[in-house]
């Protein structure tokens, strides 16, 4: 049996074929060749944010006038807190704090109350909205705006975007310990406001028992009317409902009042354009005339048969 004739350029056909083979199998020798500091760049970078090419350590600053300051500071904040306790709750004399109904938190009278505030917006996220703080015309209000912009951005992750808001910071005792805020002894967020119309979310962080609970957040809506008017709107904290990372969750419990961390305000409405939100005052009072203890089902893991 005779085999098939093979002609010559299907021979070398062949042979490149192989010959390619082995060139894939083969490790290659060649030096691999990547940018610079690829290996501690492993973090992953979102489009429009700027490169940080610089150590960790740089940015501080190591004077020694700094330091000193810093315990100065701490060692007088240590004093009050001490002579506090001696006076009553928060410096108060103690038949006051019992009898007191109305306690005003937060108002805006110079530039030193904004720094009390922290604004951010989903630029952080590579999104497009603006928001703005700033003391309102009197200087006895602070003024809150920007621009909207519901379009995500194009780093094939994000696929919702366009929300700002504004948060009171963390207040801090002596060495940088966390102090809260005890609002036990009221029932009511009282809040002066001047809106565009548009629906914000109240969001009321608490100090949590467990770390998975640490983006657990109460929020609530507050409707503003618009206008050349100011409204003053009182929501009971029965209202308010727990979120996690911006889910409503199945298991609803009362705001715990005792250790109340921040408060802040959220615009995610979808409404592209211009906003703006005036705050006078932010405080809570006692209403005694709401006796509703919480507004939503609370389900038994194990009831009673």
């Amino acid at each position: 049996m005779s085999l098939p004739k093979i002609s010559l350029p299907s021979v070398r056909l062949l042979s490149s074929i192989h010959h390619h083979q082995q060139q894939l199998l083969l490790p290659s020798t060649s030096p691999l060749t990547g940018p610079k500091r690829a290996v501690s760049q492993g973090e992953y970078r979102r489009p429009g944010q700027p490169k940080v090419d610089k150590f960790p350590w740089q940015p501080i600053n190591f004077g020694f006038s700094k330091g000193f300051d810093g315990v100065k500071k701490h060692l007088a904040l240590l004093k009050k807190e001490f002579s506090d306790r001696w006076v009553g709750p928060q410096g108060k004399p103690i038949l006051e704090h019992m009898l007191e109904q109305n306690q005003v938190l937060w108002e805006f009278r110079g530039p030193e109350s904004l720094e009390q505030w922290t604004v951010s917006s989903d630029q952080e996220i590579g999104g497009q909205s603006e928001v703005h703080l700033k003391l309102g015309k009197n200087q006895n209000t602070c003024l809150l705006y920007g621009t909207l912009s519901s379009t995500p951005p194009r780093d094939g992750e994000t696929r919702y975007s366009g929300y700002c808001t504004m948060r009171s910071k963390q207040p801090l005792a002596s060495f940088d310990r966390k102090k809260h805020y005890d609002w036990s002894s009221f029932n009511t967020l009282h809040l002066r406001v001047r809106g565009d119309g548009r629906p914000w979310m109240i969001n009321i962080a608490t100090e949590t028992y467990f770390s998975h609970q640490k983006d657990d957040i109460y929020n609530y809506f507050l409707y503003t009317r618009g206008g050349p008017y100011w409204q003053d709107v009182k929501i009971p904290f029965s209202k308010f409902f727990i979120t996690h990372r911006g889910r409503i969750q199945d298991d609803q419990h009362p705001l715990w009042l005792d250790k109340v961390n921040t408060i802040g305000f959220t615009l995610g409405d979808k409404a592209d354009g211009p906003f703006q939100l005036e705050i006078d005052f932010v405080g809570v009072c006692k209403d005694y005339a709401h006796t509703e203890e919480f507004a939503y089902e609370v389900y038994k893991r194990n009831p009673e048969i």
